[in-house]
């Protein structure tokens, strides 16, 4: 037999075998090879039991279906000044692989703007993966109260119940008071929100200025429907979608200075329950644990879960927060001085 039939034989049954091996090579897919029987750690910057230990574990049991290669995935918890231990560790110690993620106070990307004595890390370099929540609060007044809007706050003294300098109930009315002219007075000494509500009741005090929607409806949604309560503002990056009606507190900023030291002390409730992975991992698992993320928040049993639990959901993307870092990591120093000063 000639060799050129030989060789044009051989060519033949190589491009043949060629043809059929190369979908299977074009198929693969690194991502989900990498994942396929490993572990994915969610960490934890609390103890057990506290919401943000919650969200996490209803998060871990549907995150590895969407997921390429469907990893197991656990929680382990890492308390510590609010989560600010984990998110050291994090971004210094953990592995840059996809292969742990944690979650940690919602201020701690601030930490090193606002104090940064104990924080080791870049925020703007984390990975971020997103927010299962943008909390949205607000501030009410009680019923008897001569102040029923926030424009009556203006030329009206409201009396304000709250915990300590440090609570948001009293660094909000304290901020507007400085950057709106209100005229919020602060009562401080109660231990808590329920105290606080309870002494709204009491007389003692006519309003409270740190509730969540999702806590307001959920405890006291008579009292909305009642109006035993005036809403007078929302504090946040964006307005509740149910209630468009009650004014942003951003959008009363008459100046660009004095929105962005709004924005800077609201920035927190945008990513509420924040996940990111530490910085340097592979751009092919960031962005697939992003979409992992995001399609678990949307996921219907993932919803039905939260909702049980009463976990308020609203997804922010690691891509928002980002956004919103590099924004807020450019504020003016004399704007980052006006917000240190309410937080003292």
């Amino acid at each position: 037999m000639p060799m050129a039939f030989l060789r044009r034989g051989r060519l033949i049954v190589l491009a043949f075998w060629a043809a059929f091996a190369a979908p299977s090579v074009a198929s693969a897919d690194p991502v989900a090879d990498f994942y396929r029987g490993r572990t994915l750690s969610i960490l934890v910057g609390f103890g057990p039991g506290g919401g943000y230990d919650l969200t996490a574990r209803t998060l871990a049991r549907y995150f590895g279906r969407h997921i390429p290669g469907e990893p197991n995935v656990v929680v382990r918890n890492v308390p510590g000044a609010a989560g600010l231990v984990l998110a050291n560790s994090l971004y210094n110690l953990s592995p840059r692989d996809g292969t742990e993620i944690g979650t940690f106070n919602r201020t701690i990307p601030l930490d090193p703007m606002l104090d940064g004595t104990k924080s080791q890390f870049d925020a703007q370099k984390f990975s971020w993966i997103g927010s299962t929540s943008n909390e949205v609060s607000t501030c009410v007044a009680w019923h008897t109260a001569p102040v029923k809007t926030i424009q009556d706050a203006m030329t009206t003294e409201l009396v304000v119940a709250g915990t300590g300098p440090a609570a948001d109930a009293v660094m909000y009315p304290r901020l507007m008071n400085d950057i709106l002219g209100t005229k919020f007075k602060m009562v401080t000494g109660y231990q808590g929100a329920a105290d606080s509500i309870m002494a709204m009741e009491r007389g003692e005090a006519q309003s409270f200025c740190a509730w969540t929607w999702g806590s307001l409806t959920a405890t006291h949604g008579d009292w909305l429907r009642n109006r035993t309560v005036n809403v007078l503002v929302q504090f946040g990056l964006r307005k509740h979608a149910d209630h468009p009606e009650i004014p942003l507190v951003l959008d009363l900023a008459k100046t660009t200075k004095d929105r962005q030291a709004l924005e800077l002390m609201m920035s927190p409730l945008l990513f509420a329950r924040p996940f990111a992975a530490p910085p340097g991992i592979p751009q092919e698992r960031l962005t697939a644990l992003r979409k992992a993320f995001d399609a678990t928040v949307r996921d219907p049993d993932f919803l039905a879960d939260a909702g049980k639990q009463g976990l308020e959901i609203d997804l922010v993307t690691g891509a928002e927060i980002e956004t919103v870092l590099a924004r807020l990591y450019v504020t003016p120093a004399d704007v980052v001085d006006r917000v240190k000063a309410a937080l003292k």
